[in-house]
């Protein structure tokens, strides 16, 4: 009978480990940035990492489904700037050529969809611009 509970027992660990695994969610991934500041202008290249926080590896082929940037931060979100995809360096980190007309705090916001994940990973990055 022991025997019996012991096994028992270990189905239902490995059950519940399977069940977590199925659970997780947009939530299990961040975007961080590459460099947190940068020199303001036309045309600058800004870049984030989307990290899987559970392993801490970098997550390459997400697709980026919307972008902005603004400078919410310094309380201007009106203040928007056009954003286009380029390249990035290195398998999991994602860049964005915009504009950073004047000193200050810029607000990336965006969104990707992750293979396997059914829900879309929003992600919040905030980077300062200086002269």
């Amino acid at each position: 009978m022991n025997k019996n509970l012991l096994l028992a027992s270990a189905f239902a660990v490995a059950m519940s480990l399977t069940n977590t695994a199925a659970i997780a969610g947009a939530t299990d991934y961040v975007f961080e940035p590459v460099a947190a500041e940068l020199k303001k202008g036309d045309d600058v290249v800004i870049a984030v990492r989307l990290l899987h926080k559970l392993t801490g590896k970098p997550v390459p082929d997400a697709v980026i489904v919307r972008t902005r940037v603004d400078m919410a931060p310094d309380n201007m979100a009106d203040m928007a700037s056009p954003v286009a995809a380029v390249p990035g360096s290195e398998p999991g980190t994602y860049a964005f050529k915009t504009e950073m007309p004047m000193a200050g705090r810029y607000l990336l916001s965006v969104a990707a969809k992750v293979q396997g994940e059914p829900e879309t990973v929003v992600g919040k990055v905030i980077f300062k611009a200086v002269k």
